[in-house]
């Protein structure tokens, strides 16, 4: 008998304590006359929060894992401002769920929202630009590149802007959106070397042969040409007042490649003066019939 009451009244208690519980858990704390919100509601968001948290870290780790130690420096601090945003997201997503008017926050915010929205829309494309440019790493540092027309030299990436330097020392600063805008030439991804091309064309009658030989005669006396591949020579068309050619040459340094082209043109204008071979300029042969 005294254990069967002494069971009761621990089962009292315990129903005492979950009822005290259950009141302080559902204590409502007013923040306006729309918004209201419990005990409950904040253990649920904190919880929320925490797996986020847990949920971001992994996968931080997960994009960062193959990244140069630099490239994850910088991705770290877009991953900080664009954690705080999915913070936002969660919170409002949970509150919501829990049974929280969220209404009033969104009224009282969506205006300022979109005029924050329309002002950072082009900084958020440069960033989010940066951020694809350091994961699928398809432009790095000393990267010869051509976009819209401009070739430069990549000296430094960053999350808005990329900084790259013309071959006549010039800075070109590139906005990062402007790489899913336009088409980007990577001279350099598939290594140093690249191709190069000289067009010259020869007067009607000439030794093809021989111009031949004097093209590649011209390209490998210049140190800077690579014997490997070793050039050659393009018969590409009968043009109008010429025989056309084209002179194919391998570079380590296209970036250079202005130089060591304008070297193979001096040496080209003096193998044809010196062999009878001339370039020459357009013509037109006008018949007046009386």
């Amino acid at each position: 008998m005294i254990q069967n009451l002494s069971k009761i009244e621990d089962q009292i208690t315990e129903s005492s304590a979950w009822e005290k519980t259950r009141e302080f858990l559902n204590l409502h704390l007013d923040i306006s006359d729309k918004i209201s919100i419990s005990i409950f509601d904040i253990l649920v968001v904190i919880t929320a929060i925490f797996v986020t948290t847990i949920i971001l870290r992994l996968a931080l780790k997960a994009f960062t894992r193959h990244l140069p130690r630099e490239d994850k420096g910088r991705f770290n601090v877009v991953y900080g401002y664009f954690r705080w945003l999915i913070y936002l997201v969660i919170l409002l997503i949970t509150l919501d769920s829990v049974g929280v008017d969220i209404t009033a926050i969104f009224a009282a915010s969506a205006a300022l929202l979109i005029g924050i929205g329309l002002a950072l829309q082009t900084l958020f494309q440069d960033i989010i630009s940066g951020v694809f440019i350091l994961i699928d790493q398809s432009v790095h540092v000393g990267d010869i590149i051509e976009i819209n027309g401009k070739v430069g030299r990549v000296e430094e990436i960053k999350l808005r802007t990329t900084r790259a330097v013309t071959i006549d020392n010039k800075v070109l600063i590139i906005p990062n959106h402007l790489y899913l805008e336009n088409s980007l030439y990577n001279w350099t991804q598939n290594g140093t070397t690249t191709r190069e091309s000289i067009s010259v064309g020869v007067a009607y009658g000439s030794d093809v042969r021989l111009v031949k030989k004097l093209l590649i005669q011209a390209a490998s006396t210049h140190p800077e040409i690579l014997s490997s591949p070793e050039p050659l020579v393009v018969f590409t068309d009968f043009g109008e007042s010429s025989l056309d050619f084209k002179l194919v040459i391998t570079l380590n340094d296209s970036f250079k490649a202005m130089f060591p082209k304008s070297d193979i043109r001096f040496e080209i204008d003096k193998l044809f003066r010196e062999n009878n071979i001339s370039i020459p300029f357009p013509q037109r042969d006008i018949h007046i019939k009386q």
